[in-house]
């Protein structure tokens, strides 16, 4: 996989590479003009559709006229979806709160049934992909890959009795990144970060003792210089550590960004680098960074700030026609160089709009 942290008045996002988990609270504003109360992801085709992940209304689908919902009437997985792949055949995975499923542009196919998903966890899983196209889904029993219709265990060297603060799910792991040298990174909750070398077959572990800000990691990325940024969030088993925060790693040592507000002691979510290679940090309770030419501009405007006063970041993409946008809890924003009073801000867009 923001407001991610444990404000009784947010969301709960977990603290899980690979994967996330939310709590839905009771809303006090109207929410029927919104796409949903909380877009935890989006993702774009490659036909150009956006489809939005959302807590308890399923997946919505914005084919550039109509905005479509997709839930367990047509026969989604589930009413909560968190992750979506596409696989060379143009199928979408898709990833929630009782399994997977994948549709092929007419039908859905239940995996959570055909490949015997419900013997591997509570039903939760998040579905991820390598650039091979491999097909990668995390469940709570572990990380697995798909072949066919049979999940087949990707085992990790994780030592779970040595783990002893996580926020979620003592252990829990999935893929994160697949870098530019072909290694696999694989974040864990309370573990900190495995990067497995395929061809040595050997496995790299990294934790706060290493340089980074926790072991709870929620997101890997790699930007176009190949450096790598992880967000992490504070344990909150068996009590509050107070850390998390933003890191960035260079291959050789690992950087933290303590001078800049919310990215440290904080739990952050999201980072996402766009197509001018500016990256976006969510810096909960503060705002969204965008980081460019070595410095970071914060951005805590919004058009509905009723909404967005918690600034949950929940996803960020740069759509292919250049369209930034940001699933927030609290709705769909989009962001907008002039959007108040010629200032650029973060706006809403319902499902009329605006979409342009």
């Amino acid at each position: 996989m923001s407001s991610c942290n444990s404000s009784k008045n947010e969301p709960t996002k977990e603290a899980k590479c690979g994967g996330t988990e939310f709590i839905p609270i009771l809303n006090t504003y109207d929410s029927s003009p919104q796409i949903a109360p909380y877009v935890v992801e989006i993702f774009e085709d490659k036909k150009g559709n956006l489809w939005f992940g959302t807590v308890e209304k399923g997946a919505a689908c914005y084919d550039g006229k109509e905005l479509k919902y997709y839930s367990t009437k047509e026969g989604m997985c589930g009413q909560t979806i968190s992750s979506f792949v596409e696989d060379e055949k143009g199928n979408i995975y898709f990833g929630g709160h009782t399994g997977i499923c994948k549709y092929d542009g007419k039908a859905f196919t239940n995996i959570l049934t055909t490949s015997g998903l419900h013997d591997q966890g509570d039903g939760w899983a998040s579905v991820q992909s390598d650039k091979s196209g491999n097909i990668w889904v995390s469940t709570r029993k572990g990380v697995f890959q798909l072949k066919g219709k049979e999940l087949v265990e990707f085992k990790l060297p994780i030592d779970k009795s040595r783990i002893t603060s996580f926020s979620i799910t003592r252990g829990g792991a999935g893929l994160d990144l697949e870098d530019s040298k072909g290694n696999l990174w694989f974040g864990t909750d309370g573990y900190g970060i495995l990067k497995y070398n395929p061809n040595t077959e050997k496995f790299t572990h990294f934790t706060k003792q290493d340089g980074l800000c926790n072991n709870n990691i929620t997101s890997i990325m790699e930007d176009s210089k190949g450096l790598i940024w992880i967000a992490c969030v504070q344990s909150s088993q068996p009590e509050m550590t107070g850390d998390g925060g933003l890191c960035r790693y260079d291959g050789q040592s690992f950087t933290k960004f303590d001078d800049m507000k919310g990215l440290s002691q904080n739990d952050i979510y999201t980072v996402y680098e766009d197509q001018s290679n500016n990256i976006w940090i969510g810096a909960t309770g503060i705002g969204i960074y965008r980081f460019t030419d070595e410095k970071f501009t914060l951005f805590n405007k919004t058009d509905r700030m009723d909404l967005t006063s918690k600034f949950g970041l929940q996803s960020a993409l740069e759509d292919s026609n250049g369209r930034l946008w940001f699933g927030f809890s609290g709705g769909l924003f989009r962001f907008d160089e002039n959007a108040l009073e010629g200032e650029p801000s973060i706006i809403n867009v319902l499902k009329e709009g605006p979409w342009e």
